[in-house]
């Protein structure tokens, strides 16, 4: 098997997981002089609003006022990450 490395993510809240990443992959997608902890730190930010933007824009039904107040923070969040908007980053926009 490919090399790869362990992170552990521990919550606020005392909770707590592991995840296995491939090196390679980390090599592959970090940014410039980004550590692997960084560029899981990326992933897991752009997973969470792409996970949020679905579920408002591309789902049935009416999201609720509780729906559109989290995508708003977490959008708000992605863009103090990375200083563009998930729209620039992604060419997604509605």
């Amino acid at each position: 098997m490919a090399p790869s490395v362990t992170f552990a993510i521990d919550g606020d809240d005392g909770s707590s997981d592991e995840v296995v990443v491939p090196t390679a992959l980390l090599e592959t997608l970090a940014d410039g002089d980004e550590t692997s902890a960084e560029t899981l730190g990326d992933l897991a930010m752009l997973s969470a609003a792409q996970q949020v933007h679905a579920m408002l824009h591309h789902s049935p039904g009416e999201p609720d006022d509780d729906l559109r107040t989290i995508e708003e923070e977490t959008m708000a969040l992605f863009e103090d990450r990375f200083g563009v908007s998930f729209a620039e980053m992604t060419g997604h926009d509605h």
